[in-house]
């Protein structure tokens, strides 16, 4: 592969294991030329909004009062984040983030007073350890209610995330799709810090934080001497699975002026960490997101066929997990979109038994749309 691409550091009995079981895992997935799965060729599950908790049933009444659509919406949690991406197979993440330069700005929510005053609320509290007065990104959905996380900051979910990939260093990689949240739903008695330029440069910061170059995938590593990234994919493709097993990579989740904010002065993310997703036929072309496997089932599949890496979601707003209702889910499947995301890796027994998986609960499948079998 590319000579820029850097190899991570592994003694030779464990390069050795990793390619007997990369090979295993191909040979069981059906692929018939194991050493030419590309990552662009898999597709695997991954978890919408992958650190949330679900807010108190205190809180979710007081919501119910006046939407009862947005109680349901909001009535979901997601186990940590090591358990995912290890029991339940998860390889792909999404981490809202909200800056917090100066630190403290989401240290006590508004809806955390509104619970009672006693042992089991203070333990609960979202700043219970001192981690939401320090400065830095904070990880959560909205400061008002809707303020529970399994990981308070942002490095903290990456050292989550870097550390169980250290420990299992032959997974497909993972991808962690970031949102930068500058808007509150609700009441919140906060108001957001914008992202400018400086606090955009401070998320590939805090990454690099906790990654070494040899830990990730980068744009710059996939466009390699091509002069933008949509040649890249084009020309070279993705690299083989087998080359970036045991990596993480990050895409921008937002569009519009923070994606165009992000690209600024860096024409085909030269210098950045995360992939953006953009037409085809942007110069950064390489990721999309398209959450609507059903509106935008003949997009996903254009664009899979084009060479590009696609997230789309199964599910929504609990919806599907309550009906029991799987067009959506198997539309997302059929599609080719290489990552799927769910808030149901797990049925709720509280509901249907609504989940999303591959079958025989692996970690990847080869790609229905792009495979090549001889």
């Amino acid at each position: 592969m590319r000579s820029q691409y850097p190899a991570r550091n592994r003694n030779g009995v464990r390069d050795l294991v990793m390619v007997f079981i990369c090979g295993v895992a191909q040979v069981i997935a059906g692929y018939a030329n194991a050493q030419e799965l590309r990552l662009n060729e898999i597709q695997t599950v991954g978890t919408h909004n992958s650190y949330r908790i679900s807010p108190p049933r205190e809180i979710l009444g007081l919501i119910k009062i006046t939407s009862p659509a947005s109680a349901e919406a909001l009535d979901y949690s997601h186990r940590p984040i090591a358990e995912q991406l290890g029991d339940l197979k998860m390889r792909q993440l999404e981490l809202d983030i909200y800056a917090d330069p100066k630190g403290g700005l989401y240290s006590n929510p508004i809806g955390h007073a509104s619970l009672p005053d006693n042992d089991e609320s203070a333990r609960l509290h979202p700043n219970a350890e001192g981690a939401m007065d320090l400065p830095g990104m904070k990880v959560l959905h909205s400061p008002g209610f809707d303020y529970r996380s399994t990981v308070p900051t942002f490095v903290a979910a990456l050292k989550q995330i870097h550390n169980w990939s250290q420990r299992h260093p032959t997974h497909v990689p993972i991808l962690v799709l970031v949102e930068l949240k500058d808007s509150v739903v609700g009441p919140a008695l906060v108001k957001p810090v914008p992202y400018d330029e400086k606090l955009l440069d401070d998320v590939d910061v805090e990454i690099r934080s906790v990654f070494e170059d040899g830990d990730l995938i980068l744009p710059d590593q996939i466009r390699g001497t091509h002069q933008t990234l949509r040649d890249a994919v084009i020309d070279e493709g993705w690299p083989r699975l087998d080359e970036c097993r045991g990596r993480v990579w990050f895409a921008l989740d937002n569009e519009g002026q923070l994606r165009e904010r992000y690209l600024a002065g860096h024409p085909s993310l030269r210098g950045r960490v995360m992939f953006v997703s953009v037409d085809p036929n942007h110069e950064a072309a390489a990721f999309r997101k398209l959450n609507d496997p059903i509106r935008n089932f003949a997009e996903i599949r254009d664009a899979v066929r084009r060479g590009l890496i696609v997230r789309t979601r199964a599910d929504v707003e609990t919806r599907q997990a309550r009906s029991g209702d799987t067009r959506r889910r198997e539309r997302a499947f059929e599609s080719g979109a290489q990552y799927i995301s769910t808030d149901y890796p797990v049925a709720d027994p509280r509901l249907t038994d609504y989940r999303v998986a591959l079958p025989g609960e692996v970690e990847y499948r080869v790609n229905p749309v792009t495979s090549r079998r001889d």
